[in-house]
């Protein structure tokens, strides 16, 4: 989450200099498009964390039961069997 924490606040700071207006054109589509890609990588970020909530709440309906994810989020293949 770390990463999200630094790509929104990334974000936030192209947001504001593109609404104080003072830059050429040349350079708000530079910073626009930086903006996009930026955008994009939270929502990655942000879809992840989504899945990983419902995946443990669809679990949690059928009791809870402890799941671990690896470092891009994907759950890792567990030695219980049910």
């Amino acid at each position: 989450m770390a990463d999200f924490e630094k790509q929104l606040t990334a974000l936030e700071s192209v947001v504001e200099r593109l609404e104080r207006g003072d830059l050429s054109l040349e350079e708000s589509l530079q910073l626009f498009e930086e903006g996009i890609k930026l955008s994009d990588a939270c929502k990655k970020e942000l879809e992840a964390a989504e899945g990983k909530i419902q995946l443990l709440v669809d679990r949690g309906k059928s009791g809870m039961k402890m799941v671990d994810f690896d470092e891009k989020g994907n759950v890792e293949a567990s030695d219980d069997a049910e």
